[in-house]
């Protein structure tokens, strides 16, 4: 059951990432939940289920596939809470820090050895598993930002090179680019440590990783950077409850002096690839492209329609 229960626990947090504090679930749905709670409780199931902050478990989209019934609840969901059995270290305050003098190249490389060194970031590697420091073109007009490393990234020491990698790598294509005329980077040097899946980092572990993150953009000095989905949001911008990704993805924002385009993570493409979702995400890069100055194409401009 306990499997059962961090599957869901799972699914809300990375909703949770994306900007969701709801999800729709049935009655028959919302029995079960309570059901599955009293007995993890050994306590009678709740008359009233309005704010739900337990490990609980992710059946939860079978049941609603399976049920398709009309009427449906909100559940709000808190997932402020690690239900992960894992000890995790303190993670100190981040230290400052003054980037040497010299060239770009002599910047990056000195910062990428501080990082790859960094007592901290290796105390909460997993196994056997490597930092991941930014990649790209030290000259780039875009800045892709990411929140932490997957199973992907760990494993190979690079940014995303995994399945949302690999989509993120089309959509630069699509923009006339290629990842070596751009640079990639995360808030986070490791993934977050969890005893199954991926879990998003919280705002301790991105301020301990941030002022890496700021160097990179201080050398690079790109003209644009592009935050892909809220967890990253947070990291650059601080934790903000009433923030919707809905509301904020697509509008200039603004970083360190840098402006800042919010658009969806590739993951969440991956999960809800709608023709909507994914044509608000190719309008927000070429709203990135207008920005630099790329050339777009009318074939361009109709993608994803």
């Amino acid at each position: 059951m306990r499997e059962i229960l961090q599957t869901l626990s799972d699914e809300f947090k990375r909703r949770s990432a994306y900007g969701e504090d709801s999800v729709e679930i049935t009655d028959e749905s919302l029995a079960i939940l309570r059901k599955l709670a009293a007995q993890m409780n050994n306590t009678e199931p709740l008359e009233e289920v309005e704010e739900i902050v337990f490990a609980t478990a992710s059946d939860f989209v079978m049941m609603e596939e399976q049920m398709k019934k009309p009427t449906v609840k909100k559940m709000r969901v808190s997932t402020s809470q690690n239900v992960s059995n894992v000890d995790i270290k303190p993670i100190p305050e981040p230290t400052s820090f003054v980037l040497p003098e010299g060239s770009k190249q002599q910047q990056w490389n000195w910062l990428r050895d501080k990082v790859l060194n960094d007592k901290v970031c290796h105390e909460h590697l997993h196994e056997g598993k490597q930092i991941v420091f930014g990649v790209g073109n030290l000259d780039a007009k875009i800045f892709f930002c990411g929140e932490a490393p997957g199973a992907d990234e760990e494993t190979q020491g690079v940014p995303f090179v995994g399945k949302a990698g690999q989509l993120l790598t089309r959509i630069i294509t699509a923009m006339g680019l290629s990842r070596d005329d751009v640079y990639i980077g995360n808030i986070m040097n490791w993934r977050p440590e969890t005893e199954k899946g991926n879990r998003p980092p919280n705002m301790i572990e991105m301020n301990y990783c941030l002022p890496y993150l700021k160097a990179q953009i201080e050398i690079v000095k790109p003209q644009v950077i592009v935050a892909l989905g809220m967890t990253a949001v947070k990291g650059l911008l601080g934790d903000d409850p009433s923030r919707r990704m809905g509301k904020i993805r697509g509008i200039w924002h603004s970083f360190n002096n840098t402006d800042l385009m919010i658009t969806y993570h590739p993951s969440f493409l991956l999960q809800y690839g709608t023709n909507e979702n994914k044509r608000s995400v190719w309008e927000d890069m070429l709203a990135v492209m207008e920005r630099v100055g790329l050339p777009i194409s009318e074939k361009q401009r109709g993608y994803f329609l």
